[in-house]
């Protein structure tokens, strides 16, 4: 699709999707026509912000959010705004929309829409754009949803308040939306509730939400971070398709710098509030003028890359700004960072390129300088085949009994983990991926024991783990995908941190506060960081205080179970490096759940795919990446965005949602989605066998390690 992206800006609105007369701009009943003084002009850009400034007061003091953000979105143009968390871009794009709250925050500059100052705008006059003239998608769908209102009511709401359509016809044009953006039995699932929807199918909602009122400019706010990578990609490919449809502009937030590569024309890369780069997506990627913007490149985990090379980290975290800015707000983390960084505010400066500019004092210098984010490379690892089993999963199955009955009548039982066989080794890393809803943090968590086996059995060094699990406890710990929420809020860093040393080690009191610091000193925070709560760090501090937690036991595996997935690119590589390191250092087994195919090739030596509570394919990693055997291995792989600007993609991607794991399929469980699938596919269950040495897969279609029959 990226081939068509030079005529996006001229492409009519013919294609629109089909809609009710009533939900045309050329004629629309019950609504007042604006005056000449505010119609939108046609020979100006779609969105142009000049000078925008937006400073919250606070009872304690005063942040900077945005300083001085100029930007400029063309009609039909995908516009991409990155930058790791807190440098200013939710809040550009809610400024847009006019949902800061005034007070506390003061905005001063310019936004125009089409031409049309959108700042002086009185509430009711924002009330009747919002919506209508620019959508948007936030980035959790589930905290933007009404819980207790269908989601078809949902997404007609802005159609009656805009339009002033009766129910009816809003109902008809919700189930139209829903279609459109690929919900399956649109008019059944308008009647359902947001928590009766799977995360992209959420999304998808929201989207369909957005656009409802057929807008000029659509703002995504961070709309596939945490989703899977099949998702992500249908989300990416669908708003790509709506958007050359409907002829709008896109305003597309995020840190993913691999979609952006698939989905922008142009990039403007912000930090402390500030544009720091701007040009086309080409540009960005292949001739960047600006150490921020190759820092955040060099941090991506990707697929053409070696594993043994360390991510570059960018030292320390964004801050906050509490003054008005009078130097390069990056230049403390900066490789290039000197004396002439400090007193002098860069703006953007031409980079000799046409549409190509940078905020840099040593822009001249740039070009010439060569890679800044030094590379280092990791000690390298023997072969995963070759290291001592430390723990052992035979047959492993977790169910969980529901109050619901099926057609029979008969308690319906969801089968979360339903047979499957895996080995962690000593000293390695075995990550396990698969779509949300495929059982990877049931697995993760039974080996903790924080839910029972329903069959099978989990042995550490041979010995099975029985009912008193006190010593296994001690030897396999685990991280959370949300280190907040699995810390009390209450509690000091330090008391977090002893937690485990007082339930599984006889340390005294000074023994267990010298063994704290050091772990503090492990995960490379200061000492002082004891005494703090977890709301005083940001999110990357608290996964290391999670990282310092697991290890006070001294366990031999670690469950890391989505550990990096909402994390900045930059944040992600500090917590893949430090992982790297601990595993050199202590010896520590990890058994990584992710999503991101990218981030388990960099860290694991052995890798597991999962699909409905099974294991379909496990192999050492370089030869699944390389050749994957199982066809659902290869829809994970195909959906991995390449952070290139140039690069297509030819492959269909994977189609449908996940079966519930509450009624498999018959036969393969992959049947349903496969692209490959024969009749026997839908009856025989396939046997997990090892086809070559260390290659395990459950297909039928298998016939050697390189191949497909009839392939």
């Amino acid at each position: 699709m990226k081939n068509q992206r030079t005529c996006r800006a001229s492409q009519s609105r013919s294609h629109e999707l089909a809609a009710p007369s009533v939900v045309r701009r050329d004629g629309v009943p019950n609504v007042t026509a604006p005056s000449p003084s505010q119609s939108p002009r046609l020979d100006v850009p779609m969105l142009q912000i000049r000078d925008l400034n937006v400073r919250f007061r606070l009872a304690d003091r005063d942040v900077y959010a945005v300083n001085g953000v100029n930007l400029q979105v063309e009609p039909g143009e995908v516009f991409a705004l990155v930058g790791e968390s807190g440098s200013g871009k939710s809040v550009s794009a809610l400024s847009i929309m006019g949902l800061v709250p005034t007070p506390p925050a003061e905005i001063s500059g310019s936004i125009q829409l089409q031409g049309r100052e959108l700042t002086s705008l009185k509430k009711s006059q924002m009330n009747a754009i919002r919506g209508r003239e620019i959508g948007m998608v936030f980035q959790d769908p589930m905290s933007s949803m009404n819980p207790v209102h269908p989601v078809g009511r949902q997404v007609a709401e802005g159609l009656r308040l805009h339009f002033g359509i009766s129910r009816k016809e809003a109902k008809e044009r919700a189930i139209e939306l829903l279609d459109s953006v690929g919900i399956p039995d649109p008019k059944a699932r308008a009647h359902a509730f947001p928590h009766e929807f799977s995360g992209g199918m959420r999304q998808r909602a929201v989207i369909a939400m957005a656009l409802a009122c057929d807008p000029k400019l659509l703002i995504a706010d961070e709309p596939t971070t945490a989703l899977d990578v099949t998702v992500q990609r249908q989300i990416v490919e669908l708003v790509q398709e709506l958007q050359q449809e409907r002829g709008m502009a896109v305003i597309w937030i995020t840190h993913d710098l691999g979609v952006v590569a698939e989905i922008a024309d142009r990039v403007a890369v912000m930090y402390g509030g500030r544009i720091m780069e701007e040009g086309s997506a080409a540009d960005i990627y292949s001739a960047t003028r600006h150490p921020y913007t190759s820092g955040l490149l060099r941090s991506i985990p990707r697929m053409d890359r070696s594993t043994g090379i360390r991510l570059a980290e960018i030292p320390g975290a964004p801050a906050t700004q509490l003054g008005v800015l009078s130097s390069c707000p990056f230049h403390d983390r900066c490789p290039m960072g000197d004396d002439s960084c400090v007193g002098k505010l860069p703006e953007l400066e031409s980079t000799g390129r046409s549409g190509h500019s940078s905020a840099c004092v040593h822009l001249g210098n740039l070009a010439e300088m060569g890679e800044m984010w030094a590379e280092v490379a990791f000690d390298q690892f023997t072969s995963s085949t070759s290291s001592e089993p430390l723990v052992e999963v035979s047959d492993l199955s977790v169910h969980f009994p529901t109050r619901r009955k099926d057609s029979d009548g008969k308690r319906v039982t969801v089968r979360a983990v339903d047979g499957v066989n895996l080995v962690i080794r000593k000293g390695r890393t075995l990550g396990v991926v698969g779509e949300s809803g495929c059982g990877k943090s049931t697995l993760g968590r039974a080996l903790v024991g924080l839910v029972e086996p329903t069959g099978g059995s989990i042995a550490i060094h041979g010995e099975p783990i029985g009912k008193r699990r006190t010593k296994s406890r001690k030897a396999v710990q685990m991280i959370f995908q949300d280190p907040f929420s699995s810390m009390n809020p209450g509690m000091r860093i330090k008391e977090i941190i002893a937690e485990p040393l007082n339930i599984h080690s006889s340390l005294s009191a000074d023994q267990i506060k010298q063994r704290v610091l050091d772990l503090l000193e492990l995960v490379n925070l200061p000492a002082d960081s004891a005494e703090r709560h977890p709301h005083e760090f940001s999110g990357g501090q608290r996964q290391r205080v999670a990282i310092a937690r697991a290890m006070a036991a001294d366990p031999e595996v670690i469950v890391c179970d989505e550990p990096v997935s909402a994390l900045d690119v930059s944040v992600q590589a500090q917590i893949i490096n430090l992982l790297h390191d601990l595993q050199e250092r202590e010896g520590v087994a990890f058994l990584f759940i992710a999503h991101d195919l990218a981030v388990v090739r960099h860290i694991s030596n052995e890798v597991a795919v999962m699909y409905l509570g099974q294991i379909v394919e496990r192999a050492p990693r370089d030869e699944l990446y390389e050749a994957p055997l199982h066809p659902y291995t290869k829809a994970l792989l195909a959906a991995v965005p390449v952070p290139d600007p140039g690069s297509t993609r030819d492959d269909e991607p994977l189609s449908g949602s996940l079966p519930s794991p509450s009624a498999p399929p018959a036969g393969c469980r992959f049947h349903t989605r496969c692209p490959v699938a024969i009749e026997m596919c839908s009856t025989v269950v396939p046997e997990f066998s090892e086809v070559a040495p260390g290659r395990w897969v459950a297909c039928h279609l298998v016939e050697s390690p390189l191949t497909l029959k009839g392939a």
